[in-house]
C-alpha cells in the first residue's frame, strides 16, 4: 500500500513538472525559433536550433526534477529522445551527451548511469529517425503515437541502465522499483503531448496559410486585368469591391497620391471617390513609402470624414510602381466592434503587390499599344515621295494618249493612298490587305510596262483570315525597289499564301535575286513588320529572307492561323 502510494505522489509531481514543461514549449511555440521543429530537421542550422532547443529541455527537466533516496526523478527524457526523433543520430547523440553531462556534474549514486541512459535515449531517437528516413517514412516521426512509443522503450532502457551501473545495487533497485513507473508513463505521455503541440502549430499554420492562397487565389481570379484596363475610379472601385466580398473586412478603399478612387464598405456615404485625401495615416504611408497599421488602441484611429464614422482601425499599404516609387495606397478597414485579423494585414500587403504589378503591366500593355499606334503611322509616313513623283509623272503621260487607263490609274491610286492614310485598326483581313497592294502594282505596273509582272495566287478561303495592318505593301515595296527595279530585263513579283500546321505563311517572291544581307538591319519596313509580329504573337513568328544570288529573294511572314483580334 505504502508503494502505491508513493507512485501516486510521484506520478502527481512528475505530472506537474512536466505541466510546467509543456508550458514553456507552448510559449516557445509562438516564436521563430519553433519553427525547425515543426518538421524532420535535415538542414544544419535546422538542426542546431533542434539541437539548443532539446539540450534546453533535458537540462530544464533534470532541475525541475526531486530527489528520490540521492538520485532524481525526472522528464530530462523528454528532450533526448525528441532531439533524436527529429533532428536525426548525430543530434540526439549530442543532445543526450549535454544533457547526460549536466546530470553527471550534479552528483548521486546514480549520476554514471543516468547521464549514461541520457545518450542511449537520444540515440534510440535518432536511430528511429535513421530507420524510417531510409524507408522514406519522414511523417511517422511526428505521430504521438511513435513519440509515446519510442519514450517508452527509452525509458525501460534507462531503468536497466541504472540496475546495471548504478551502485549499491540494493540501493538502485529501490530506486528502480520507485520511479519506473511514474518516468515511464510521465515522459512517455509527455513526449507526445509536445508532439502534439507540434503538430497542432504545423496544422494552425497550415490552415492559415491555405486560408491565405484561397483567398489570395480567389482575389486575384476575379481582378484579373482589372487595373490593366487603367488606374481610375470605375477600376477601383470594382476591385475594392471584389477585395471586400473575399476578405470579409469592413472596407477596402484604394487611392492614387492625390484623391480618393474607391471606397466600398462601412462609411462609403461619407468616403466619396474624388475627394482628396485627408487621412493622415494615408499620408504618411504614401511620404514615407511604409506601411502604416492604425489599430486603435497602440495607434488611435480616427475617421479624418466624419465624428460618427464606424470605422475603428485601418491598415494602409502603399502601392509601389517602377523604381519602388510610390503611386498610391490601398486600404483597409475594420469597424470599432471588430479587430484586424493577422490573416488580413498579411492578405492585404498580398494584395497591394498584386494590384502594383497589374498596374505596371497595364502600363507596359498602353506603352506597347503606343508604340504599335506609332510604328502604324510611321509606316503610313514612309509612303516613298519618289513612288509618288513616279505615279504622277506616269499619270501626266497617259493622260492624253490613254484617257481611260489614266482614270484607272487615278482610281489605283485613290485606293492606294485611302488604305494607307485611313487604317486605325491593328488587324485587317487578308483580301484587305491585297487590295492594298494590288492598288500599288497596278500604279507600278502603268510605270515599268512590259519590266514587270504580278502573280497573286491566294486561295479565296484564305481572304478572311486576320493579318497585322501593312504587312504586305512594305515588303512588296522593297521587292520592286531594290529588286525589280534594278533589272535590265523583265522581272516578275509572286505573292502567295498558304496554311498549314496552325500557320499562315504569305511569300512575296521576286526574280531579281539581288538581297544583300545587312546584319542588324533589313530596312525599315520590314523591320517594322517582323518587329510587331514577333512582339504580338512571339519570337517563333515574323519574317524571314531567303534568296538566291541573281535568281530569287523569297520573304516569309509566318503568323499564328486565324488570330483573336486585338483591338489597337
Amino acid at each position: 500500500m505504502f508503494e502505491q502510494i508513493n507512485h501516486l505522489a510521484l506520478i502527481g509531481e512528475l505530472m506537474q513538472q512536466m505541466c510546467v514543461y509543456l508550458v514553456v514549449a507552448y510559449l516557445l511555440s509562438k516564436t521563430p525559433l519553433f519553427a525547425p521543429l515543426m518538421q524532420v530537421t535535415v538542414r544544419l542550422p535546422d538542426k542546431l536550433v533542434c539541437y539548443l532547443v532539446f539540450s534546453g529541455f533535458c537540462i530544464m527537466g533534470t532541475y525541475l526534477g526531486f530527489n528520490i533516496e540521492g538520485a532524481i526523478a525526472n522528464t530530462r527524457a523528454i528532450g533526448a529522445v525528441l532531439g533524436g526523433l527529429l533532428g536525426g543520430p548525430v543530434v540526439g547523440l549530442a543532445v543526450g551527451l549535454t544533457g547526460g553531462m549536466h546530470r553527471y556534474s550534479l552528483g548521486g549514486f546514480s549520476a554514471t548511469a543516468c547521464a549514461v541512459s541520457t545518450v542511449t535515449e537520444g540515440l534510440i531517437g535518432g536511430a528511429l529517425h535513421l530507420i524510417l528516413m531510409r524507408r522514406h517514412q519522414a511523417d511517422r516521426l511526428l505521430k504521438p503515437s511513435i513519440a509515446f512509443g519510442t519514450t517508452l522503450v527509452a525509458e525501460i532502457a534507462q531503468m536497466l541502465i541504472i540496475l546495471l551501473l548504478a551502485k549499491p545495487s540494493d540501493q538502485a533497485a529501490r530506486l528502480v522499483a520507485q520511479i519506473t513507473l511514474p518516468m515511464v508513463l510521465t515522459n512517455s505521455f509527455g513526449a507526445a503531448l509536445f508532439m502534439r503541440l507540434i503538430l497542432d502549430r504545423r496544422e494552425t499554420l497550415e490552415k492559415y496559410s491555405i486560408a491565405f492562397s484561397a483567398k489570395a487565389l480567389r482575389i486575384a481570379e476575379r481582378s484579373v486585368g482589372v487595373m490593366m484596363q487603367g488606374f481610375n475610379t470605375r477600376n477601383c472601385s470594382h476591385l475594392a469591391s471584389i477585395i471586400q466580398e473575399e476578405t470579409g473586412v469592413g472596407a477596402v478603399a484604394i487611392t492614387d497620391c492625390e484623391k480618393l478612387l474607391g471606397f466600398v464598405g462601412t462609411g462609403s456615404d461619407h468616403h466619396l471617390s474624388g475627394t482628396p485625401i485627408s487621412s493622415p495615416h494615408t499620408l504618411a504611408a504614401i511620404h514615407q513609402n511604409a506601411v502604416v497599421y492604425a489599430d486603435g488602441v497602440s495607434r488611435p484611429y480616427r475617421c479624418s470624414l466624419h465624428k460618427d464614422c464606424r470605422l475603428g482601425s485601418c491598415l494602409v499599404i502603399p502601392l509601389r510602381g517602377e523604381g519602388n516609387v510610390v503611386f498610391g495606397t490601398i486600404k483597409l478597414y475594420e469597424p470599432k466592434s471588430k479587430f484586424f485579423s493577422t490573416l488580413n494585414r498579411t492578405l492585404g500587403e498580398g494584395i497591394a503587390r498584386l494590384i502594383s504589378n497589374q498596374v505596371l503591366a497595364g502600363k507596359i500593355e498602353e506603352q506597347k499599344r503606343l508604340l504599335v499606334q506609332s510604328e502604324i503611322k510611321l509606316l503610313q509616313a514612309q509612303i516613298d515621295p519618289h513612288f509618288l513623283f513616279n505615279a504622277l509623272n506616269t499619270l501626266a503621260a497617259v493622260i492624253r494618249s490613254k484617257p481611260e487607263e489614266a482614270r484607272q490609274l487615278v482610281q489605283y491610286l485613290s485606293t492606294f493612298f485611302r488604305k494607307s492614310l485611313k487604317r486605325t485598326g491593328n488587324d485587317v483581313t487578308l483580301a484587305d490587305e491585297v487590295e492594298h497592294v494590288n492598288a500599288y502594282l497596278n500604279i507600278e505596273l502603268a510605270r515599268f510596262a512590259e519590266r514587270l509582272r504580278v502573280r497573286i495566287a491566294i486561295a479565296p478561303e484564305l481572304l478572311g483570315l486576320h493579318l497585322p495592318a501593312f504587312s504586305l505593301q512594305p515588303i512588296v515595296e522593297n521587292a520592286i525597289k531594290h529588286g525589280i527595279s534594278q533589272m535590265l530585263e523583265p522581272g516578275c513579283i509572286t505573292i502567295r499564301a498558304a496554311r498549314s500546321d496552325g500557320l499562315l505563311t504569305v511569300t512575296v517572291e521576286d526574280s531579281a535575286g539581288l538581297y544583300q544581307p545587312k546584319h542588324g538591319s533589313d530596312g525599315l519596313g520590314m523591320n517594322l513588320v517582323d518587329r510587331r509580329i514577333k512582339l504580338r504573337y512571339g519570337e517563333a513568328f515574323g519574317v524571314q529572307v531567303t534568296f538566291e544570288p541573281e535568281r530569287f529573294t523569297r520573304v516569309a511572314i509566318a503568323l499564328p492561323l486565324e488570330p483573336e483580334v486585338v483591338p489597337c
